[in-house]
């Protein structure tokens, strides 16, 4: 699925070695390098496209393509090897210049050793047990954070977590520079929705700025009637559009005024170049409706979303939403629970804003009261959500640091809900209702959160090595006594890492 106002940049592949070998084994070691890179990318288990840059054997080419690579806007990451070995010292000037991510793969070119024929030389040429040892070592003595991935190139695995990484380095790459717009300010006394933007512009590398609502008025007002029909017409071949939302029925108009919030919404974020928004329904002065399908629709098209204001929420949307390549994934909120002696289960839903990437089956068009914000009846998009293995994470500033927590969920098959007029989601959390949300409320986490059945732990985990930030994970093996210890020592870790990197 192709999402707005992404590109798809490129992985470089770098060999390390040195000159001590001779011409005739380093020109063996980079065909080989190469023949490593042409087998990755048949595989066609890599989300980006990867390429073989170069045979580094000195300091001055390992620094010179470190500085290309931080230059190059093409280039989202690096994959190391070290065919040979390659002396670490030459690779602290380069490596300590890098500003993109990087992972290690420890390999080696062939899959069996050939026991009956095995000489000095076969040995001399594939030294990666012990090269990438070394390479190891000066990524370790320099404070580097990294993904190592370890086993033979061929193997699926291998590739499957590279391509984990990848996913991770290209939300990573989409986040420099992007914008995320809030139409007014977050919900009023709401203290998680707050935030340090600019500690997140120098920790994450995208801006946050705020637009008056008037501004997006305008852009709304200024919508032609010609284009609010042509996608009225799509609304009613793409879901069930009710009697009354129809061309003749007595609510018609309201559709149109949601297709006019949608194009005037999707012009105005086209206009200023964002790649996530917020809105709040304390703040919107000017127009009829909160946005509901609008916001829906939206985010379908790969917009990050959050709600109320929620900045941080958005933009984490937008990365799990390229992680994901758009499929299954949305902004949410734990909304109520069931606590039957049975099994505990929660209800995910928001007032308007759930992705139909998730949905399952036709989405109906629909119209109703919201009962907060004193404006008119919005449409929105209602349906349910598959079950299937699925995540929630949530992206908080804990005023010292950001931490990324994430917990792996089951969804589960939603039961009828004809009286509940939202799109929504039922799960039951790992390992246990009771243990997920403590573990949650111990770590701090949001209401809100972006929810995934294509995104995994590991690509949010790289996610957070890469962005240099805390990493709480809740899964089936999670128990409270350790994730408390664990959260203590993050706390004292990550207020002295900073100089350990010195």
């Amino acid at each position: 699925m192709s999402l707005v106002n992404l590109t798809t940049p490129e992985i470089w592949f770098v060999c390390g070695s040195q000159h001590l070998y001779g011409e005739g084994p380093l020109k063996q070691v980079a065909a080989n390098a190469q023949a490593v890179v042409d087998g990755l990318v048949k595989s066609k288990r890599l989300p980006l496209p990867l390429k073989f840059k170069a045979l580094l054997v000195d300091s001055d080419q390992i620094a010179k393509v470190c500085v290309e690579a931080n230059a190059d806007p093409k280039c989202a990451g690096l994959v190391l090897w070290m065919h040979t070995f390659s002396p670490s010292k030459m690779w602290i000037r380069g490596l300590t210049s890098l500003k993109k991510p990087f992972l290690h793969l420890h390999t080696q070119f062939n899959r069996d050793l050939p026991w009956s024929t095995i000489d000095m030389d076969f040995m001399n040429l594939n030294q990666a047990a012990h090269g990438d040892r070394e390479a190891g070592f000066i990524h370790t003595r320099l404070r580097l954070g990294r993904k190592v991935v370890v086993g033979h190139w061929s193997d699926s695995e291998v590739q499957d977590r590279i391509g984990a990484w990848m996913r991770a380095t290209h939300a990573w790459h989409d986040w420099q520079g992007a914008r995320v717009v809030r139409f007014g300010d977050n919900m009023r006394y709401v203290a998680v929705t707050e935030g340090d933007k600019v500690a997140t512009e120098i920790r994450f590398g995208f801006e946050v700025n705020t637009y008056g609502v008037g501004d997006l008025v305008a852009k709304v007002n200024a919508v032609s009637d010609k284009a609010i029909s042509d996608l009225v017409a799509e609304y009613e071949k793409l879901y069930a559009v009710v009697p009354a939302l129809k061309k003749g029925g007595k609510r018609h108009d309201e559709l149109r005024y949601s297709a006019r919030l949608e194009l005037g919404m999707g012009g105005f974020l086209a206009e200023v170049g964002a790649k996530a928004y917020t809105d709040t329904f304390e703040d919107l002065h000017g127009l009829k409706q909160l946005p509901g399908m609008a916001s829906q629709r939206l985010m379908a098209a790969g917009y990050g979303f959050g709600g109320e204001g929620d900045w941080k929420t958005s933009a984490l949307v937008r990365a799990m939403k390229v992680m994901a390549g758009g499929q299954q994934t949305s902004f949410m909120e734990d909304y109520t629970y069931h606590m039957s002696p049975k099994g505990h289960q929660v209800l995910g839903s928001h007032m308007l804003e759930i992705c139909p990437s998730i949905a399952q089956g036709k989405a109906a068009v629909e119209v109703h009261p919201l009962g907060i914000g004193g404006k008119e009846d919005p449409v929105r998009l209602v349906f349910d959500a598959p079950a299937g293995e699925a995540l929630n994470a949530s992206l908080v500033d804990l005023g010292n640091r950001f931490r990324l927590i994430i917990n792996e969920v089951k969804a589960v098959k939603t039961p009828k809900l004809p009286k509940l007029p939202v799109a929504r989601a039922v799960w039951e959390c790992k390992p246990d209702f009771k243990t997920a949300c403590a573990a949650w409320i111990y770590a701090g986490g949001a209401h809100h959160t972006g929810y995934s059945y294509v995104v995994t732990s590991e690509m949010l985990e790289d996610f957070a090595t890469i962005a240099g930030i805390e990493t709480v994970h809740i899964n089936a093996d999670t128990t409270l006594p350790q994730l408390k210890q664990d959260l203590r020592n993050n706390e004292v870790y990550y207020h002295l890492a900073q100089g350990f990197r010195v």
